[in-house]
């Protein structure tokens, strides 16, 4: 069974989407079977990976507010072991839409229960909100990531989401956990950069994975051409960094099995 895995911040230019399309890959490139679900009206990710917006007869859209099959949805990517479903601008109707529909805020958890067994990881890229669409990826999910820009307000807004997963928790999935807080565009000749760092750090401790997202331009280039940096410019430190923070993820999920286990 797939573990299910949501990008989520409500402020946007945090690294979501950049996480979302390069963890994906990095992943997959573990040779592990890797679903992400454009969840962003924005549809970034969808067009990040090679995709024009448009040219798709169906989307998440229709999976969520016309009972679609997920399965006829999946598009695969032009890497190995990385699919994706994507969605279009219209998903920011989802709101109005749902509202005629029962347990509305469990629609994406339902959808994927007929393809949790085809893949060992979904990724889903959360718009940046806490409205309906971040409420069905939370329901939906075993854990979360929140990505964290290193800046001067990095953690406002983070008690907000941690609040937030909290009620979800509470109301709908008592199973979510945080699976940890990424530090993003890292820019290593910035002291205040760095103070960020120690303050997250101190403040989070082991709920901040030691993989720490630099800026870097070969990042910001690889959307342009619709690819995940690891096929763009796989040496880059960019690339090195998600397939650090791969590594990290699978080696979590692991020990936790063999915990399980014993």
């Amino acid at each position: 069974m797939a573990k299910i895995i949501a990008i989520a911040n409500q402020k946007g230019g945090v690294g979501k989407t950049t996480t979302a399309i390069n963890l994906s890959a990095s992943i997959a490139a573990s040779e592990k079977r890797v679903l992400l679900i454009d969840f962003d009206p924005q549809a970034n990710s969808t067009s990040g990976v090679g995709i024009k917006k448009g040219t798709l007869p169906y989307t998440i859209v229709d999976v969520l507010l016309n009972d679609h099959p997920i399965e006829n949805v999946i598009t695969r990517t032009n890497l190995d072991y990385f699919d994706i479903i994507p969605t279009t601008e219209e998903l920011i109707g989802m709101e109005a839409g749902s509202l005629n529909k029962e347990s509305r805020e469990r629609l994406l958890l339902k959808a994927l229960r007929n393809i949790n067994n085809s893949y060992d990881y979904i990724f889903i890229d959360c718009a940046p909100s806490l409205g309906i669409l971040t409420m069905n990826a939370l329901a939906a999910a075993d854990s979360v990531i929140i990505p964290l820009q290193c800046e001067y307000y990095a953690m406002e807004g983070l008690a907000q989401l941690i609040k937030t997963i909290m009620n979800v928790q509470n109301d709908v999935n008592p199973h979510l956990r945080v699976e940890g807080i990424l530090l993003t565009m890292f820019d290593t000749r910035n002291n205040l950069c760095h103070q960020v760092v120690n303050d997250v750090t101190a403040h989070l401790k082991d709920k901040v994975f030691q993989t720490i997202i630099p800026r870097n331009i070969k990042l910001t280039e690889a959307p342009s051409f619709g690819k995940p940096v690891l096929t763009y410019a796989a040496d880059s430190m960019g690339s090195r960094s998600y397939l650090n923070l791969a590594y990290e993820i699978i080696a979590r999920e692991q020990k936790e099995r063999k915990d399980v286990h014993l």
